[in-house]
């Protein structure tokens, strides 16, 4: 009979989990394997799935934080810490669903993945919101309403992931081949470890700012002597990047540079000297020590760390205390499709690599169940999260490493995750000192973080033929195209100038149903990786197979095995 001992700790030795390793130590240690159906205790499970959320919260709260802070609503720090708050406690109500896996009816399908397979906000989604709120920004909309029309067309373009989730597997992966994911994937990192930089060199909006620095902002400040513009911000001469507390110092400063390299610093460290538990969560280790460095410093006694922000949050929250009028935009729709289709291809890598982790067989009816069961929970949880007031989300590939490492696949950890991330959420202090980041501190792990997704597009494109012709002009055109626009996405529309710059489709008269499908239009044009994946979608569909090429000494053997056929 199991004691309440068994029931809340069990009988195992952690030591190999939580002891620091060194560089140079050989040694190899033996780890207990929880299995996916494996009822761990109570206590154990907790602690399994709090490493889980540590991997997972800084990728999770990364993109409704850059959004808000950068798109929406720039001074409004209550908003900025609701909109992590609501990415957290959705996340965690998700993870929880996706773990459990919810049958429908009598029908065989499935709802989740019935796995330790977690769920966060989609970076993929990151870029077209941007685009979004800021091409309506320029057409004197108000950001918290373009943000809720954002919402309100993910709630009909989530519906796409939804019917693909009963199309077969395999049909899937034919449509989408790696040298056609692994190509999204990589541009979506591209674009991302762009921003990642902006943030590291003391913020996204003050980097965008450099362009008024121009030789040409001369004559933008000529022309416009009353009350100058960028966009939908004021600029002024020695303009510096707010963000940083109560420091403002220009973009690219030394003192900018140097908190953000004490991340990527902490991550070289725990790297060569930390345990498998610190790993696993390396990118939070981090972000702390560069967020006590910047605490700790000041620049001429002002403070890169300020206690307002902490302060201001509230001691609990939940959903919809902030709401958005719902609406919908037009012109993002074909955009969101490409991203939910590019989620779509996503999710079924990152449940092949959750089977692998946990040491499952994919060729059975589980493994199928669970990739109809994950896409549709991808759907259904965006739609949710949209409802949410917070922005779509999708199956997380960071924690498949955690499960590598720890060893637990079992889904009671899963649970435990999404408990904590719910837990995280509803106390808005913990929000409070997420916000009070400095952007150069957010900047170094967002760098690393956003390059992993470059990664991960590498690994997939491992996969393809580099030695056929045909792969490396897919390669070659789509990536040449979706780099490009990802490193100047306003070669198409230079949406940060608003209206005062012109783009390759002027619309000074134009109705307001040819400018919302012109504005579709540049939305596509200016994300990088939706350019990409089209072009390398329709190349896979009309390039030919590469041709069989003859040597002479082939064309020998063929001769050689004619004659011996005709003797026969």
């Amino acid at each position: 009979m199991a004691t309440m001992k068994d029931k809340l700790v069990g009988n195992y030795d952690f030591g190999s989990l939580c002891m620091p390793m060194l560089p140079w130590q050989n040694k190899e240690r033996k780890m207990q394997f929880f299995k996916k159906d494996e009822k761990m205790p109570i206590l154990v499970a907790a602690l399994m799935g709090l490493q889980h959320a540590f991997a997972m919260v800084g990728g999770l709260i990364t993109p409704p934080l850059v959004v808000m802070k950068f798109s929406v609503a720039f001074a409004d720090v209550k908003l900025q810490q609701y909109a992590v708050a609501a990415a957290l406690i959705v996340s965690g109500i998700c993870t929880v669903m996706n773990c459990i896996q919810i049958p429908l009816g009598k029908s065989g399908y499935v709802l989740g993945t019935g796995m330790l397979s977690v769920i966060g906000t989609s970076f993929t989604m990151l870029p077209i919101f941007e685009n979004g709120i800021s091409y309506m920004k320029s057409e004197g909309t108000d950001p918290y309403d373009a943000y809720g029309k954002m919402l309100g067309t993910v709630l009909v373009c989530s519906l796409l992931e939804g019917f693909l989730s009963f199309v077969p597997p395999s049909k899937l992966k034919k449509l989408f081949p790696p040298v056609v994911s692994g190509v999204t994937i990589v541009l979506i990192g591209v674009a991302l470890t762009g921003t990642g930089m902006k943030y590291w060199g003391g913020g996204a909006v003050c980097a965008d700012m450099t362009w008024m620095q121009h030789k040409h902002a001369q004559a933008f400040e000529a022309a416009h002597p009353d009350g100058k513009k960028f966009g939908s911000f004021p600029y002024t001469p020695g303009w510096g990047c707010s963000g940083n507390g109560e420091v403002m110092l220009g973009y690219g400063s030394p003192e900018y540079l140097g908190l953000g390299f004490c991340v990527l610093l902490m991550l070289v460290v725990i790297e060569l000297f930390g345990s498998p538990f610190m790993k696993n969560t390396n990118v939070v280790f981090s972000l702390v020590f560069g967020y006590i460095i910047a605490a700790i410093a000041d620049k001429d006694g002002l403070k890169y760390v300020t206690d307002d922000k902490i302060e201001a949050a509230d001691d609990i929250t939940f959903l919809w205390v902030e709401t958005f009028k719902i609406g919908f935009y037009g012109p993002a729709v074909f955009p969101l499709l490409i991203a939910f289709i590019v989620t779509t291809v996503e999710t079924i890598g990152d449940i092949g690599a959750t089977y692998d982790a946990s040491m499952e067989p994919q060729d059975t009816q589980e493994y199928h169940k669970s990739i109809q069961g994950g896409l549709l929970s991808d759907a259904i949880c965006s739609f949710f999260s949209a409802l949410c007031t917070s922005m779509p989300n999708t199956t997380f590939s960071q924690n498949n490493g955690v499960i590598a490492l720890t060893k637990c696949a079992s889904r009671r950890a899963g649970v435990a995750t999404g408990c904590w991330l719910i837990f995280m959420g509803i106390f808005a202090k913990v929000s409070g000192i997420i916000s009070s980041i400095p952007d150069c501190v957010l900047g170094g792990m967002t760098i690393f973080l956003f390059s992993n997704v470059v990664v991960s597009g590498i690994a997939v494109l491992s996969k393809v033929d580099m030695q056929s012709r045909r792969n490396r002009f897919i390669l070659a055109l789509s990536l040449g195209i979706g780099i490009g626009v990802s490193v100047v996405p306003h070669v198409a529309s230079d949406f940060r100038g608003s209206g005062l710059t012109a783009n390759i489709w002027p619309c000074t008269d134009c109705d307001k149903t040819e400018r919302s499908f012109r504005n579709g239009i540049l939305i596509f044009l200016s994300t990088g990786y939706c350019s990409g994946t089209v072009i390398a979608l329709l190349l896979n569909i009309i390039l030919p197979s590469d041709p069989i090429i003859i040597t002479a000494d082939s064309s020998e053997k063929v001769a050689e095995m004619s004659d011996i056929q005709s003797h026969a």
